[in-house]
């Protein structure tokens, strides 16, 4: 297919100059945007005879690079700080949560159900249910749609959704042949068969089994599949790290001007308190010119500077029924309305599903590209975001690759993730949701729009998009 893409979109490349032009009128977008913010008025998306779920707020403890300030702790420490933070900043009663959902994807086997653990860390009832999923980079995303399900069924008014992950600590397992030995030992009865056991064990016993952030299905690493999804559609090494470059100035400029609500302080046991978001550094396109691939050497055009960095962190959500906020004095902040999952092939296609769940989405609101005020799309690598917007604006990928009889178009980048992105913010796989849709909203009420679109690729070749609808100010 690579092939294919290759010779068919090249006839539609974004040259370098083009795209840096856009990236650079892009970084003075967001104080244009809210020096002329007006309100405007269009149709809300409530249905008859279902519920509104909103979002009253969300929070999340900053996202720190690996190996740094939150190495020592366990994923659960990171989740109790954001639900704590969460319940700080709302005054929510514990004990009117009705239930708690939680994404991850790398879990840690001591708390499998993270959920729970850090529920109970956070001084929540024990009576208040809790259960963890996991969907890859779509895991927290997963977790509110569950909320939002749960309320919308009438099972529950107040649902916390969040997610969380710690990548300085990873499970690395024994090898297999050591853990049916060990397995074995346990079960052995006599000496006789104890030293038995023990006598077979092999020097290669002892090499340890480490995690791979890489496909099952294909042994292929997502950022392998950035590579060749650039290559497919012509995505140049220089639009790729300019790309990052843009990410990472929006980031820090949002971060100086305090654009950044979701993030809330977290006193780190025995260290200091951590306030802001430690992967944010601009650089220069000739320091980026310089670094090596990463992946695919000699040739490729993915490296450190324009991949997201592996991440630790966790948010949280707070979902009611609008009638169950507006009883309990709060204001809402969105409207969560529709939302789709995708999937396809998780080769070739791994990092392309917000352009499949685009348009699904927008055909099930009955909304248009151009109804959509703010675009918060997760961005796994720079190639694959370019990639995206490449496939959303090509009719030969939609009438070959989707069934459709022309491209949905791609998001103006004036309008496409003008905060900055997880490449300058930061990847915790599993939290990385939660901080699109609040980000979502944040902006709608400071940019004056109404509707929001939020998209995320996921390993395994899945996807999710929503629609997030600003509440009435």
């Amino acid at each position: 297919m690579s092939s294919m893409l290759t010779s068919a979109i090249r006839t539609l490349p974004m040259s370098s100059a083009r795209a840096a032009g856009a990236f650079a009128r892009s970084l003075s977008c967001s104080s244009q945007l809210q020096a002329t913010a007006q309100p405007k008025t269009k149709k809300t998306l409530g249905k008859s005879g279902v519920k509104n779920v909103v979002v009253v707020e969300g929070v999340r403890i900053p996202f720190l690079q690996s190996g740094t300030s939150y190495a020592d702790l366990m994923p659960h420490d990171l989740a109790r700080a954001a639900l704590q933070g969460l319940v700080t900043r709302t005054s929510i009663p514990k004990d009117v949560v009705d239930y708690i959902v939680y994404g991850t994807v790398i879990q840690e086997v001591k708390t499998s159900n993270v959920a729970r653990e850090a529920a109970l860390g956070a001084g929540f009832s024990d009576k208040t249910p809790a259960h963890t999923v996991t969907m890859a980079c779509i895991s927290s995303n997963q977790a509110i749609t569950t909320g939002v399900g749960m309320i919308a069924a009438g099972e529950c008014d107040v649902v916390v959704a969040g997610g969380v992950e710690l990548m300085s600590d990873v499970p690395i397992r024994h090898s297999r042949k050591m853990r049916k030995t060990m397995l074995t030992l346990n079960r052995a009865k006599t000496l006789g068969q104890k030293l038995s056991l023990i006598s077979k064990i092999r020097p290669d016993y002892f090499a340890p089994e480490l995690p791979a952030v890489a496909e099952f299905s294909t042994s292929e690493t997502m950022g392998h599949s950035a590579d060749r999804l650039a290559a497919a559609f012509g995505v140049s090494r220089l639009e790729q790290d300019e790309y990052a470059l843009r990410s990472h100035t929006l980031a820090k400029k949002a971060q100086d001007e305090g654009l950044l609500l979701d993030v809330v302080p977290f006193k780190v046991p025995g260290k200091d308190t951590v306030t802001k978001d430690n992967g944010i550094r601009p650089s220069s396109m000739e320091q980026m010119g310089k670094l090596k691939p990463a992946f695919i050497k000699p040739y490729g055009t993915v490296t450190a500077a324009n991949s997201s960095f592996l991440t630790d962190g966790a948010s949280a959500i707070l979902l009611m029924s609008e009638e169950k906020a507006l009883a309990m004095g709060y204001k809402p902040k969105a409207y969560l309305r529709d939302f789709v999952y995708v999937s396809q092939d998780p080769k070739d296609q791994l990092l392309l599903s917000p352009t499949y769940a685009t348009p699904k989405v927008l055909e099930k609101a009955g909304l248009t590209l151009n109804d959509i005020d703010v675009f918060e799309f997760h961005e796994a690598f720079a190639g694959q975001i370019l990639a995206n917007l490449k496939a959303m604006d090509s009719d030969w990928f939609a009438q070959n690759y989707m069934g459709r009889k022309s491209k949905v178009g791609a998001p103006p980048l004036d309008k496409f993730n003008t905060w900055g992105g997880s490449l300058s913010l930061g990847h915790p796989f599993g939290a990385t949701g939660c901080r699109l849709v609040i980000t979502a909203a944040h902006r709608l009420k400071k940019e004056g729009g109404q509707y929001g679109l939020v998209a995320a690729c996921a390993a395994g070749g899945q996807g999710h998009a929503m629609i997030v609808e600003l509440y009435p100010q």
